[in-house]
């Protein structure tokens, strides 16, 4: 678009998915996010777990967020040289997932 100056936000819907942030080019650094959420939400001991056996799912998905939101500058997504934006899928493989993005323009 021609946008020079505004805001993206970057939206799934779902409530076992999430949008992050992150590193993207050494694997290391995502690799470390997996093993983190492992460790601070193992899976099968969460009381929803009765129902679709995917509590730790939600609550990865609530912790990271459904959302990020980046400026837009000189008509450039305001990432840095590292950064990337990444679907987190805590429950699947699942055979679709809706993502909504919304531009704002600041001008």
């Amino acid at each position: 678009s021609n946008i020079q100056t505004g805001i993206v936000n970057v939206y799934v819907q779902g409530a076992t998915a999430a949008i992050m942030i992150q590193e993207n080019w050494d694997y290391s650094v995502q690799n470390d996010v997996i093993n983190l959420l492992t460790k601070l939400i193992p899976a099968g001991v969460w009381e929803h777990d009765a129902q679709d056996n995917n509590g730790d799912a939600h609550l990865k998905a609530g912790i990271v967020g459904p959302s990020e939101t980046i400026p837009i500058i000189s008509g450039k997504i305001g990432l840095s040289t590292w950064q990337n934006i990444f679907l987190c899928e805590f429950d699947g493989p699942r055979k679709q997932r809706k993502i909504v993005v919304t531009i704002f323009n600041s001008q």
